[in-house]
């Protein structure tokens, strides 16, 4: 009777296994296609923002339209330039390759407790950098499905050199033309360009690759999540456009020259290793990378890889795209010409910027990442911008960033202390929110010294012609590990545990 009750637990066992399988791979379906369902959601979205103003003018009394006889014509141009913007969402997707089969049945799973589904934009199945569908660019500039790991077993160097996959040239210039120059709505824009596109070298939507952007598997998202997708828009413009120098030259130019001064006698054929957690549109693991590192950027965020993928590996000219990034706010504008003029995008070429053998972008959550034994010592150096204050717990995240350090690396940071679950009330979210004086006491704790502190000020994502202008005195400092104190120890999940 024994063994066939430890066999029949054994069956119990795996049957279990792969239905907790089946359940977490249709939730980080269901996850991911909220956030594509985010991005195709934009233009109605946006079209509804204008028939909200549309309303409001026409409830003016006549005296006062007649102020604003221009209106109507603003509406055009903002419709206009919401169809620009769509297109542009819509190339982004196009280039997507989902690490899953978005267009399978998650029937399976339908029930109370995923009408909640968490949109933290974190896959499981992308969470380990040495998991079978690890988010680990090694072929591309970025990609957010690559089937090896970033890391070799047993080794502490980068992957092979990112080969640069380009497509061939298309000339969409007709089908931008009617975009400008008509009066289409952005959901028709959305759909002519789905007619349109679907023979060019990213492949035909319509093909089994494509069929997840079929309209039938959109899902009907909170406007905060179409929010999200505007915010990408913007973030576009900090990392990828002439406007957003003076921004860059705030927050990156210190951060670079630190760099380069602290290893000013780099290698060549054997370059410092530097992760860049929290790399957004990956503009600054770039150009790291071109200032011969081996530069590895790390991102949580399925808004910013799927918007990263397109630029890093997909654009092909520099000024190849036109984005209207201003056009969602009607508060402290200077004049309409400010709120709907056109930056182009991207500022440089990615793959022709001198970037280092070794480039990648890792997605992921960077404890569940980088909280492992094989990157214990890896990294020569680690930079955090605009950061530290995603953390849950912020004492986390300094001790892994002192673990995963060589002895004698160097921890470059900058940025406020701004944390992000601060503020969120009524959920279970464990939030630690410690001053400056006590991130450097911990610092201090896990091997670091202070080599130089100093105050920035900087803007993020702002409108550089916006009468509003947010600024923030960011700290910034380099540190450095004096010793490996913390290295024999396991890693935090196995201490928790």
């Amino acid at each position: 009777m024994h063994p066939v009750a430890a066999g029949g637990g054994v069956e119990d066992e795996d049957d279990e296994r792969r239905r907790q399988s089946k359940l977490e791979e249709a939730l980080e379906i269901k996850s991911l296609r909220r956030i594509i369902s985010a991005y195709l959601n934009y233009p109605e979205a946006s079209e509804e923002d204008v028939r909200r103003y549309e309303r409001s003018f026409r409830m003016l009394p006549p005296a006062h339209k007649a102020l604003l006889s221009h209106y109507p014509l603003k509406f055009q141009r903002l419709r206009r330039c919401i169809s620009v913007n769509s297109y542009f969402i819509f190339n982004i997707l196009q280039a997507f390759e989902p690490p899953l089969d978005l267009s399978q049945d998650i029937d399976v799973c339908d029930g109370p407790h995923l009408e909640n589904v968490p949109n933290n934009h974190n896959v499981s199945g992308v969470n380990n950098v040495c998991s079978s569908r690890s988010t680990c660019a090694s072929k591309r500039l970025h990609t957010s499905n690559s089937d090896q790991a970033c890391y070799e077993e047993g080794s502490n160097t980068v992957h092979s050199p990112p080969i640069v996959t380009t497509n061939k040239e298309v000339d969409n210039s007709g089908h931008r033309e009617s975009i400008t120059d008509g009066h289409t709505s952005g959901v028709e824009c959305i759909r002519e360009t789905h007619n349109c596109c679907g023979n060019d070298s990213n492949g035909d939507v319509s093909s089994p690759s494509r069929t997840w952007l079929d309209p039938s598997l959109q899902l009907h998202v909170p406007l905060v999540d179409v929010d999200k997708v505007r915010c990408i828009v913007r973030n576009i413009v900090r990392d990828w456009a002439a406007e957003g120098q003076k921004e860059r030259d705030q927050c990156y130019k210190p951060i670079l020259e630190e760099l380069d001064a602290l290893f000013a006698d780099r290698s060549k054929k054997s370059p410092p290793a530097c992760l860049v957690p929290g790399a957004g549109l990956g503009r600054l693991a770039l150009e790291i990378s071109c200032l011969g590192f081996i530069s590895q950027g790390n991102e949580f965020s399925y808004y910013m890889m799927i918007c990263s993928n397109f630029i890093l590996n997909h654009c092909q000219t520099a000024g190849e795209w036109t984005i209207y990034p201003w056009i969602h706010s009607n508060c402290n504008s200077l004049s309409d010409s400010d709120q709907l003029r056109p930056v182009t995008v991207p500022d440089i070429h990615p793959a022709s910027a001198g970037i280092t053998e070794g480039f990648s972008m890792c997605g992921g959550d960077f404890v569940e990442v980088y909280n492992d034994p094989n990157q214990v010592g890896v990294w020569d150096a680690v930079v955090t911008c605009f950061f530290i204050d995603t953390a849950h717990n912020i004492i986390e995240y300094i001790e892994i960033i002192s673990r995963i350090l060589k002895d004698g690396g160097v921890w470059i940071n900058l940025g406020p202390l701004l944390y992000h679950f601060a503020d969120v009330y009524g959920q279970d979210e464990m939030s630690v929110e410690l001053s400056l004086e006590d991130v450097r006491r911990v610092a201090l704790h896990y091997g670091f010294h202070f080599e130089k502190e100093s105050t920035v000020e900087t803007t993020y994502t702002t409108n550089p012609r916006s009468m509003m202008q947010n600024r923030y005195y960011a700290a910034f400092w380099t540190m450095r590990k004096r010793s490996a104190t913390m290295e024999h120890q396991p890693p935090l999940t196995e201490r928790n545990s």
